[in-house]
């Protein structure tokens, strides 16, 4: 997606440029014909570098009309489809690669085969747009990313009994509940999109901010609609096809190997038993080595560094030390023995890195935004959205001349946005305390004064540098509210419960202005991109809750370690949740100085890596990829590197192939293998088992259960 977006800000730097003449000394002297030619080449230099040009011919449909019911339908089916994926990756790992790629794919391929049926059958039918390709786009995007938001893998599940008894503080609970979960979710999903829709005009035109993901959407979109976009598309649709059967068909297969525990493919220990005991092993999943494909090489060796360092060399270390550090009696999974350094190493990181990276992307926004004011205020008022911007539209390009036209045809105007927020603002403060008794109306209420703010810096700041910086925000969250009601006071709960507000706030207030971006650069009008987001989201308050429902009752292990969908990030939200309330006593031995080294050993490697240059920089492992390996393990680090392996082979032998293809054989895979946890959870809930169970033994306790057989 970063190479995209850079590629499509040079064709755009080639339009704003192409007038200028780069030798003006030397145009007199030219021969008039050679002046003429080079005119010419100028000109067709201009319409190929212009996107809007080759779209001339096609008439834009208005805001209704982009917004189909076939539209919604193909949303609602492909959303239930990323909504399986993102809760199987939150519930095992928490690393959530973009689906971007996958979701305009499969958008343009269904409604393009939806077209052809119709128009075969003898029905008129509306054309297939870009604009209404943007509008499944943003409402697949705005529905799954309810499946991260929501909390299902972090501070939701983190308020039950199963997580709880992971941790120090096993009284202060609220168990999943279907109709709570999508009462909750309905009350704090859309202020966010109310706070930053007066903002959209000096985000995208005044301030002119890049947002890369939406960049890199946009330009997606508009090369399906090309002819040579189209064909490209088919063939990666084909090949994503291909690989989520296969993938699809591999899930099914190992499925019949895990009649018990410790059974099957995912438990073979391929590089030997002593590395299987330290998490050192590959379990054949499609899933993450399609995660390794699509996530940067340095995100995947971060993650491998991270197991080599944790389980390699640190925990083998702790362990020695028991009957010293802690009681030698402890199970390794209790919270005041070995699974606290886990823990809270990693949670240690993780903030390290989220505050780093906090006031970094908070400087650059405020600094950015100061100079920016200065440039564009030059009559001493903030432009909003019903006022013309300073520079007229004969300074623009022709690809931004019609862009901008079309984006501020269509108002929404700010009276509309404030009274949603405040509308919904207060249903929320009257609603939300009687599903959490212990987040007080009050908290509620500093927290929505405060959070137009905290969107607008985070939107901001996501359109500078394409890093939302949500999770970071509710941790923020978590330690001031679970610090404020106290442990006698449910602090727990509520910092957790004050997360999933703030987290939803800040999470759909970026996601709306990029699908701003994304709607400047495909001619989709403003209004069609809310109503969509605003469909999405509801629909991700529907689906989101069922698919989380559906793993809850279909997997009974579901939260506990060691098991297929262990919520790491459960587990780390809510221990943050007690560091907030109980403060840091209850920690074993030499505890709090490992947190301490590992917190600024993150910040010292951010430090490092921003400091060195972006060339040597690519080099610098990330700390929050370190982190996750600490308490999960290092099994999909193995995984996620053979994805690597894979890309960087491929792009060795044909990288022109590769980077067509890479993304569609990843996602296939990807949503093949979280496909197939539909019917597993339905077997599963039907009270179906797998035939077989594939265990694998070590010699000597193989000749055991051989003699124990023999009689």
């Amino acid at each position: 997606m970063g190479q995209e977006s850079q590629d499509y800000e040079k064709a755009e730097d080639g339009v704003y440029n192409n007038t200028r003449n780069p030798n003006p000394e030397r145009v007199d002297d030219e021969d008039p014909n050679q002046k003429r030619k080079r005119g010419g080449e100028e000109e067709e230099e201009e319409d190929f570098a212009s996107v809007e040009k080759l779209f001339a011919k096609q008439e834009v449909p208005s805001w209704t009309r982009q917004l189909t019911f076939r539209a919604f339908i193909i949303s609602g089916m492909l959303s239930v489809l990323f909504s399986v994926i993102v809760m199987k990756l939150n519930l095992t790992t928490g690393i959530i690669p973009s689906l971007n790629v996958s979701a305009g794919l499969l958008g343009f391929f269904f409604v393009s085969t939806w077209t052809k049926i119709v128009t075969k059958a003898g029905f008129l039918t509306q054309p297939f747009t870009r604009q209404e390709n943007t509008v499944i786009q943003t409402c697949i995007v705005a529905s799954s990313g309810i499946a991260f938001s929501g909390g299902f893998g972090s501070y939701l599940f983190g308020m039950s009994d199963r997580i709880a008894a992971q941790s120090s503080d096993r009284g202060d609970t609220k168990n999943p509940g279907l109709l709570w979960i999508i009462g909750f979710l309905f009350v704090v999903s859309f202020l966010g999109l109310f706070s930053v829709v007066p903002l959209r005009k000096i985000m995208i035109i005044d301030f002119k901010l890049t947002y890369p993901s939406g960049t890199a959407t946009a330009h997606l979109i508009n090369s399906f609609h090309t002819p040579e976009g189209a064909k490209l598309a088919k063939k990666q649709v084909k090949e994503l096809g291909k690989f989520f059967s296969l993938s699809f068909l591999w899930g099914f297969f190992q499925w019949f190997y895990t009649a018990g525990d410790s059974c099957g493919f995912i438990n073979f220990p391929s590089l030997g038993l002593k590395a299987y005991e330290n998490t050192f092993f590959f379990d054949f999943s499609a899933t993450y080595v399609g995660v390794g494909m699509i996530c940067p090489y340095i995100v995947n060796i971060s993650v491998l560094l991270g197991g080599i360092i944790s389980y390699g060399l640190m925990w083998p270390l702790i362990w020695n030390k028991r009957g010293d550090w802690y009681s030698e009696d402890l199970s390794p999974k209790s919270m005041n023995g070995l699974q606290a350094y886990k823990v809270f190493i990693a949670i240690s990181m993780i903030l390290g890195d989220g505050l780093y990276n906090f006031f970094k992307v908070l400087g650059r926004t405020l600094i950015a935004l100061y100079v920016q004011l200065r440039q564009k205020d030059v009559n001493g008022i903030l432009p909003v959205a019903d006022q013309a911007s300073p520079a007229t539209l004969e300074q623009l390009s022709y690809d931004d001349q019609r862009r901008t036209q079309l984006f501020l045809k269509d108002q929404i105007p700010a009276w509309f946005a404030a009274a949603g927020y405040v509308g919904i603002a207060a249903i929320s403060i009257a609603t939300v305390p009687h599903i959490f008794p212990q987040l007080k109306w009050y908290y509620i209420l500093v927290i929505y004064l405060i959070a137009p703010t905290l969107a607008f810096c985070n939107a901001y700041g996501c359109g500078l540098t394409d890093w939302s910086l949500a999770s970071t925000y509710g941790k923020v969250a978590i330690f001031t509210i679970g610090a404020w009601a106290g442990a006698s006071h449910g602090g727990v709960i509520a910092g957790l419960a004050a997360c999933g507000v703030m987290m939803n706030i800040v999470t759909t207030a970026s996601d709306l202005t990029q699908d701003f971006k994304t709607g400047y650069l495909t001619l989709a009008s403003p209004r069609s991109m809310f109503v969509s987001q605003i469909i999405g989201t509801a629909m991700g308050c529907v689906i989101s809750p069922s698919v989380f429902w559906l793993f809850y009752k279909a997997f009974p292990d579901l939260g506990n370690p060691g098991s297929a969908y262990a919520a790491p990030f459960a587990v780390v939200y809510r221990n943050m949740s007690i560091l907030a309330v109980e403060g840091l006593d209850s920690l074993p031995k030499n505890c709090l100085l490992l947190c301490g080294v590992f917190f600024a050993a993150a910040i010292l490697i951010n430090l490092i890596k921003d400091c060195i240059g972006k060339q040597r920089a690519r080099f610098i492992p990330l700390p929050m990829a370190m982190a996750i390996p600490f308490y999960i393990g290092t099994y999909f680090a193995i995984d996620m590197c053979i994805g690597s392996l894979i890309k960087f082979v491929w792009e060795k032998i044909n990288k022109a192939k590769a980077d067509a293809f890479v993304p569609a054989v990843a996602s296939g895979m990807i949503c093949g293998d979280g496909i197939w946890t539909l019917p597993a959870s339905i077997l599963a809930l039907a009270g179906v088992k797998p035939p077989i169970c594939m265990r694998f033994l070590s010699s000597k306790d193989n000749a055991r259960v051989d003699k124990f057989l023999a009689g």
